[in-house]
């Protein structure tokens, strides 16, 4: 391990603590004493059973802010595992373990690439902050949002902030996130009459009063989307009804439905359109509503550029900007006004058994956050 980098050392020991949502295993300490070590002001900021950190060196000009999660997803039957999923190894140049690129790899690169510029620039212009989260792969009830909106009470400002989820899709840096859709959830039940089978006339099914207005739903042009944002997509992702015996029309449907949203439309404006459609065809029912977050869309600009410029400068190639994929924690720092971007490794195999990524990889994603400092703050 001596001849490793300090960037795979760090992603090694981060990546060896088991550090599965919303456990933080330790992973902060870490990092809290890296931060400590060049200057960094720590601020601790637990809530509930989550552990979180603001951090932030500088006291005047812009803030950019590195964010990212020390959590994991649970690793799946570790028999079919190629190394212990908590025990990394690098095999033939790739690196594997639970959290490889999402995202304890892009939390190494981050803190070491803070090293290198401060080592380089100690007395350097604005502020480097870090806001890290155990509680992004959970509920994230706990985690960046309740920081978000502590740092907003007391007015703290975030220029910018870079957060290291995987954004990569075939080579490092072809892809940035400079935004994301828009998400809410729907738990809709539609009420019928159970009965028999064999007698109809004295029963509603559910399931036959649903289907119409459910099939709308699905074949409703919402938006075009935008120049950022392809069109709003509705999805139904759970149906249950019934006993389990055939011979019984059930009482109830229950749907669990989700929207991906652009820009171009809000969650009451989707609600409205949603409750139109039930009502049109006349259903009996209760739907109770879970939203997950406004779209967020960081135009290009000074930020942008400076990262474009070190993806190009470091590894030879233009990125593309995308809002593709899922949601993220930037679409609670965005709240803040702040212009949000997200870039890291490869993602082609988050989530999965065998998680990994090209060693070299997590060395280059070091060497360009370093260059976006250089970009802003030099």
């Amino acid at each position: 391990m001596s001849n490793l980098s300090p960037t795979l050392k760090l992603a090694l020991d981060l990546i060896s603590r088991s550090s599965i949502t919303p456990e933080d295993a330790g992973c902060q300490d870490v990092m809290i004493e890296r931060l400590k070590h060049i200057g960094f002001h720590i601020e601790p900021m637990p809530f509930g059973d989550v552990k979180n950190f603001y951090a932030k060196r500088g006291t005047s000009g812009p803030n950019l802010c590195f964010a990212g999660h020390t959590d994991v997803v649970p690793t799946g039957p570790e028999s079919e595992w190629k190394v212990p999923p908590f025990a990394p190894k690098i095999i033939d140049g790739i690196l594997y373990g639970r959290g490889a690129a999402d995202m304890k790899g892009s939390l190494a690169a981050m803190v070491t690439a803070v090293e290198s510029f401060i080592e380089a620039n100690p007395n350097h212009n604005g502020q480097i902050s870090f806001l890290i989260t155990s509680d992004e792969e959970g509920p994230f009830v706990d985690g960046t949002t309740r920081v978000v909106d502590a740092l907003m009470a007391r007015e703290e400002k975030v220029d910018w902030c870079i957060v290291g989820e995987p954004s990569s899709t075939h080579t490092l840096g072809d892809i940035i996130k400079n935004g994301r859709r828009g998400s809410f959830s729907g738990d809709l039940t539609i009420y019928g009459k159970q009965g028999h089978v064999a007698y109809p006339h004295l029963a509603k099914n559910p399931i036959h009063l649903a289907a119409p207005a459910i099939a709308e739903l699905a074949s409703t042009h919402w938006d075009d989307g935008n120049d950022f944002f392809p069109p709003t997509s509705f999805q139904v992702s759970n149906l249950n009804a019934g006993t389990g015996a055939t011979n019984v029309v059930p009482g109830t449907l229950k749907a669990l439905f989700n929207f991906r949203f652009s820009s171009e439309l809000d969650f009451d404006a989707l609600k409205s359109r949603v409750t139109e459609i039930l009502d049109k065809h006349q259903l009996r029912y209760d739907v109770e509503w879970t939203y997950n977050g406004l779209p967020f869309l960081t135009r290009p600009g000074e930020l942008v550029d400076a990262i474009k410029n070190a993806i190009e400068a470091t590894v030879q190639i233009t990125p593309e900007l995308s809002t593709s994929g899922g949601t993220s924690d930037g679409r609670f720092i965005a709240k803040m006004g702040t212009q949000v971007v997200e870039l890291g490794p490869i993602n082609a195999t988050i989530h999965q058994i065998n998680e990994c990524v090209e060693a070299e990889s997590l060395n280059q994603l070091s060497a360009i956050y370093e260059r976006i400092l250089q970009n802003l703050f030099t």
